[in-house]
Parts: C-alpha cells; structure tokens; sequence
C-alpha cells in the first residue's frame, strides 16, 4: 500500500468548522453563506463530492445559505450539457436544491465591467498591449522580479478609451489585456500585474454576443462572493497562492463586509485521476462509455456504477477535511458503500459462468419451491420462492476435475449443499468432443431438503444453483480500476496516463443467467448477488449489469 494513502483519518475532522465556530464566537450574528462554484466545462467528480460536501454541509450546520454557483466566464469551453448535469448531480448528492439559490457567473459581467472602470479611474488597472509571450518574460521568476510593462504608465484617460474600445470589439483576440496594476517585484507571482480581462470573440451561452470581453477567474470569483454575500469562500489548496489577489480585488474594489477565502486538500484517491481535461480525453477517443461510464471517477459514472449519495458523503466524511495531502484508497469508498449495501440490498442468484448440472435422481417433470431470505441482515426484508428442476445451473468454478487441496465444493465422488435445498452427489463428468467439461451429473439425497443428512454425516461446502428451466438470460459488466498505477501522481518522466491504463477494466459477461425475479428489476436497482458481489441494473444499456463492489475487501477501516 501507498505509504500516502490515508487509511484511518481521524472522524470528521474538519478544521473549516473550527474557523465558522471562530467567527460565530466573535460575531454571534453572522449568517453563514457558502458557495460551490463548477466551471461548465465538464461532469463533476468524487473530488466535487469533497468541495460540495464541505460547503453545503458548514452552511446546514449552522443554519445558513447554500449557493451553486456555476463559473461561466471562459465560453470557449463552457457547455450547457454540463451545466444541465452539475445541477442534476448536486441535487442527487445533497438530496435538495441549494437553499441560497443558482446563480452564474456571467450575471455579474456588467458589474465585474464596471468594477474594472473603477480600478481604472483609481489608477489600479491600465491596458497592456504585451502579447502572452511577453508578458511571460516580463514576469520574472521566483528567484527574479518581474519588469514593468512599458504600457503600465499609460494614462487613465488612455486606458478607459482602451478598455472600451476592447468591449466594443475593436480588437481581434489577443492584441490586448486589461491588468491589475499591483507590484511587479512582488515575491507571489500572482500579484505581478496579473491580466484580469482578456479578448474573446465567441458567443456566451447564456449572454450570446453580448460581450466579447471576459474577466479572468481570479477577478471575476471574489466580486460574485462579495455580491452573493458569500461569508466562507472555501476552495481547494492550489488556489492559496492565490488568496493574496482575491483580498486585492476585494479590497480596492471596496466590500465591506468583505467575503474571506480558505483552503482545503483536494480529494485525491488511488487508481484514477481529477484532471477534467483527460477524463474528457477518455470521453472523445471512445475508451470510456461517456461521462457516466462507470469506470469514471464522476458523480454520473458512479451512480450509474449503483453508489448511492450516502456512500459517497460518508467516504468524504471518513477521508476528513484538512490542508494536508493525501492519497485515499479506493477501497475507502468501497468500503462505504459495502457496509450501505450489506444492510439494505436484496439478495439474488447469479450464474456468471454456468455449467450445467443434471440430478438424475430427480423427476423430470417436477418442480419444487425453495424459500430464500431476501436480506439475512434484514428480519423484515422476507423471503421470496426460487424454482428446483432436474436440471440445474451452477458456477463453473464450483466444479473441479482435479481439485486443490481443501476444495470443498463439487468434485467427483464429493458431495455439496445446494444452497437452501439439498444435498447432492457427483457421479459422473460429461465432456465434448474436444475434452471439454459440459454437464455434471449427480444424485440428490432427497431428504436433506430440510435438514442435515440422518445419518450425521459433514457436508462442508455450499453452491448456488438455478434452474435450468426458470432461469432468465441476462449480461454482467464487471469494472475494474481505471489504471493499473495506484497513485497517477507517480508516473515516470517521460511516460502519459495513457501508458497505465487498465485494459481490462470493464470485462463483458454474456449468457449469465439469472434468477427470475430479476425479470422485473427496474433500472439502476442494486442486489448482491449471492457469492459474487453487488450488482445493479445499467440505465443505460437495457439488459445489462454493471459490477458494483465485491464482497470482501482487504481495505480495513
């Protein structure tokens, strides 16, 4: 195991709470408002989880607003598909719409515009006409200061003229940027005159042709938190380097009370990756089912792998809420979503791999009705009836010509309890032409329907079964990880994610055939199936059933 991988974090730790419980300590009246903020440009994902969780859940804890808002400012790579999908599934995470309201980004143009005028007119904006190489090399580096443009002295005369001339598209894309004129020898890079409007020429989609100017992220976030009232403005660590222009931006702008920001560690977990840009790489080369495929690490590809919203909380709940990084074992999650599962998921019968199974000693033309619990965990759950032929279905690997020591399931001459029902002998093997096992013969002591055998005799292994007359047709995709590395943060130099994808992470099982209650299971359902693991059906692909998690795991919590 990963020496990085969190295993046993400590119970909801969560040091933003301690910081609320901080500020309601100093100002009893403060109204909590938080927000979650998702570019448009893509499905969110189990690290979304983290960032929905920790805002959604400061704001119901104190009894405060939640806001989803989505950042549209970059149409270039904004969709309305995703906006469509991030609402869907925060509102299948949360289990309600956020009670402070949906907002966008693009609302507050006019005012991020007319911001930007004020910060000109106050001598803290100018328009830069550096291209994006240059203004690189004018930056310096972390040992060296960066230089002045030689347009930052223009006057504000000058600049306002500019900067509307930029908004009334005078200008293709790239001849200019509006910059915040703040310290060039600042030791944070990102107070170094950083660009906070840029040219775009391409249609909105929710403004359409309205602009053809665009304020930066960084700009653009704080104004949105100061206008929405936002109190805790939580976002992962890679933007702590960043908090020094959010509190610029507030304060030359003026909010009063001003809007704070805090960080966290972003949800990392083995075997997958966060980076939107290459999950969406999976999507368009067709190695992944689309975004809802159930390899992917998203909220769509995981509900349609059959994780419920519960199991998702509580794996971020157990991973905890802190600024260190750490890589969590996937089998965390799995672990969350078995302990759910074992508790309230039906149980059915399976035969991933059949292999015929004859009881020669049985009547033809009789069938029986064995009584199977649907939930053992469950007093309540019932039972419901499976039908007994001579001619049966088991699970090929219950068989063995050559058994391994200390195989206690069918062999020759061996004997083994057909699960709720009776105890049966092998007789005899039958084979194909080319040498291959095809059906098993056997007899049943056919008082041992109720019971153990009168005689006293130890019967120590137990199979599944199905009729080979009832039994319905069904298939099973079972997924594996989506890369054979466990941390993706350990690729070689030189060597892509590409290069450490699984192959055979989703392996396709036809002619399984299934019990038939399952006849009317109703999409996305999710069942054990008996000595095999959780299942549920695709709501996708009719039909079809998809792997959730297997029995046991080696994970420990």
């Amino acid at each position: 195991m990963n020496d990085n991988i969190t295993t046993a974090p400590a119970p909801n730790a969560n040091f933003i709470h301690d910081i609320i419980d901080a500020d309601l300590a100093a100002n009893p009246n403060l109204k909590v408002h938080t927000r979650f903020p998702p570019e448009p440009n893509g499905c969110l994902h189990i690290g979304s989880a983290k960032a929905i969780y920790i805002n959604y859940e400061a704001a119901k804890k104190y009894g405060g607003l939640f806001n989803l808002r989505y950042d549209d400012t970059n149409p270039s790579k904004e969709d309305t598909s995703y906006v469509n999908s991030i609402r869907e599934d925060i509102a299948w995470l949360i289990g309600e719409a956020p009670n402070g309201g949906v907002f966008y980004g693009s609302d507050y143009f006019d005012k991020c515009y007319e911001f930007a005028v004020k910060l000109i007119k106050d001598g803290k904006a100018y328009v830069c006409d550096l291209t994006l190489e240059e203004m690189r090399e004018y930056r310096g580096t972390l040992t060296e200061a960066g230089k002045d443009s030689p347009y930052r002295n223009r006057t504000v005369q000058e600049n306002l003229d500019l900067f509307t001339q930029m908004r009334n598209g005078e200008f293709p894309n790239g001849h200019c940027t509006l910059r915040a004129k703040i310290d060039m020898a600042s030791p944070n890079m990102n107070l170094r005159d950083p660009a906070i409007y840029r040219i775009n020429h391409i249609s909105h989609h929710r403004q359409g042709d309205k602009w053809c100017v665009y304020p930066l992220y960084d700009y653009a976030h704080p104004i949105q938190d100061a206008l929405e009232g936002i109190t805790h403005s939580c976002c992962s660590l890679e933007f702590e380097n960043h908090r020094p222009l959010y509190d610029w931006v507030v304060e030359n702008i003026g909010f009063d009370p001003p809007p704070h920001q805090y960080e966290f560690a972003r949800l990392n977990m083995t075997n997958t990756v966060m980076s939107k840009r290459y999950l969406l790489k999976l999507v368009e080369t067709g190695f992944v089912d689309g975004w809802d495929d159930p390899r992917m690490p998203t909220l769509s590809g995981l509900r349609r792998r059959g994780y419920t919203p519960s199991s998702i909380i509580n794996f971020v709940k157990l991973a905890g809420v802190s600024k260190a990084y750490s890589l969590v074992d996937a089998g965390m999650l799995e672990y969350c979503l078995r302990e759910e599962l074992n508790a309230t998921a039906s149980r059915r019968v399976a035969v991933k791999s059949p292999l015929r199974l004859t009881i020669t000693n049985y009547p033809d033309d009789k069938t029986e009705f064995f009584s199977l619990p649907n939930n053992p965990a469950d007093s309540n759950s019932g039972t419901r009836d499976l039908p007994f032929t001579k001619h049966l279905w088991i699970e090929r690997d219950d068989f063995a010509e050559v058994p391994p020591p200390k195989f206690f399931r069918l062999k020759q001459g061996g004997e083994v309890r057909l699960m709720g029902a009776y105890i049966v002998k092998l007789t005899d093997i039958v084979k194909n032409e080319s040498g291959d096992v095809v059906e098993l013969l056997a007899t049943a002591d056919l008082e041992t329907s109720n019971g153990n055998p009168a005689d006293g005799r130890k019967v120590r292994g137990t199979i599944h079964w199905l009729s080979a007359e009832h039994a319905i047709d069904g298939d099973v995709t079972e997924y594996g990880s989506l890369f054979t590395i466990g941390n993706t943060a350990d690729i070689p130099e030189g060597q892509e994610y590409d290069d450490y994808l699984n192959a055979d992470s989703a392996v396709k099982l036809t002619g399984v055939k299934l019990e038939p209650s399952l006849r009317e299971a109703k999409a996305g359902e999710k069942f054990q199936f008996v000595r095999l693991g959780y299942y549920c059906l695709d709501t996708k692909h009719s039909g079809v059933w998809n792997s959730i998690v297997p029995l046991k795991s080696s994970f420990k919590i």
